[in-house]
């Protein structure tokens, strides 16, 4: 059997790396509470050992980049798995802006506080670029920042927010709402419960791992959300997400198999890490299917992918 490429619709692969120490670990920087001028390709290492265990399962296309910890940890990149250099390998060098919402971000030591701090730092910053009036001072952006915050507004890269809570997931919507800008949740474990309001705000959910584990506010995930979605006509893909443990990652192959275990449908599985996980992070376009025109990344397989 021969399917496209698999494409991983969220991952920290390339910046974290498989052995977990000092030195390979990337994706996250907690120097301040927004960091939206960290570069996902500026991190990005297409030798890590984990770059190529993946590709060995078949995902040729990853979106990459900073991980959940603080409210705004960095930007996302798009990039080929086969790629040896991280200029070559980079499909789309800014995918993304990722923000973080809850109880990753809860924790931090600068200043990040609750969630309703969490959302008044944002709206400042989307204020303060709209306004013009961001200066480089203690507590508010940087120029480099609101020419990021700018290209926000401007709807020429989008806010990624990794929500679980249905609470955080709203908050992400009225941020949508008040601003303009486009907005894609990340995680969404309790997207089930916000059906009508997704549909509504025509946003893309970048779903969690299928067997992502139930604690914290994933305590609410279930097994069968990417079916109750795909029922719902919102549009979403799996992805594998961050992992703290070795080996640092999950297999985007293995938790379609899961989901599709799970009431959704085996080619909806397949299309949840191919053609609907590249249209979710905007490279429908290259990848995600067999056409003329596409690039030739194609997987083979002995028996059935899933």
């Amino acid at each position: 059997m021969a399917t496209p490429g698999f494409v991983d619709a969220r991952t920290v692969v390339g910046l974290a790396g498989y052995l977990n120490q000092f030195d390979d670990q990337d994706q996250l920087d907690t120097g301040a509470a927004l960091q939206p001028q960290l570069r996902a390709i500026d991190g990005y290492n297409p030798d890590e050992t984990l770059v190529d265990w993946v590709c060995s399962f078949g995902v040729t296309t990853i979106h990459t980049g900073h991980g959940p910890g603080t409210v705004v940890s960095g930007q996302t990149m798009v990039a080929k798995t086969w790629a040896k250099t991280s200029d070559a390998a980079a499909t789309v060098p800014r995918a993304m802006i990722a923000a973080n919402l809850g109880p990753n971000v809860l924790d931090s030591d600068k200043g990040c506080g609750t969630r309703p701090k969490q959302m008044a730092l944002l709206r400042a910053a989307l204020t303060a670029a709209k306004s013009g009036n961001a200066e480089a001072k203690p507590g508010t952006a940087t120029k480099l920042d609101a020419q990021v915050w700018k290209n926000v507004l401007a709807r020429r890269v989008p806010l990624m927010v990794t929500a679980n809570r249905s609470q955080d997931i709203m908050s992400a919507l009225r941020l949508k709402d008040e601003f303009g800008i486009d907005l894609v949740i990340d995680g969404g474990a309790e997207s089930y419960r916000l059906l009508e309001q997704l549909r509504e705000a025509g946003v893309t959910v970048i779903l969690h791992p299928t067997m992502g584990r139930h604690y914290g506010d994933m305590e609410n995930a279930s097994f069968t959300t990417a079916a109750t979605l795909r029922e719902a006509g919102i549009p979403f893909a799996l992805q594998s997400g961050y992992e703290a443990y070795v080996p640092k990652t999950r297999v985007i192959l293995w938790e379609a198999g899961w989901a599709a275990a799970n009431e959704l449908a085996p080619e909806h599985a397949l299309a949840s890490i191919t053609i609907e996980a590249a249209r979710a992070i905007g490279v429908g376009e290259r990848v995600g299917s067999l056409s003329v025109g596409k690039d030739g990344d194609v997987v083979l397989f002995d028996g059935d992918p899933l």
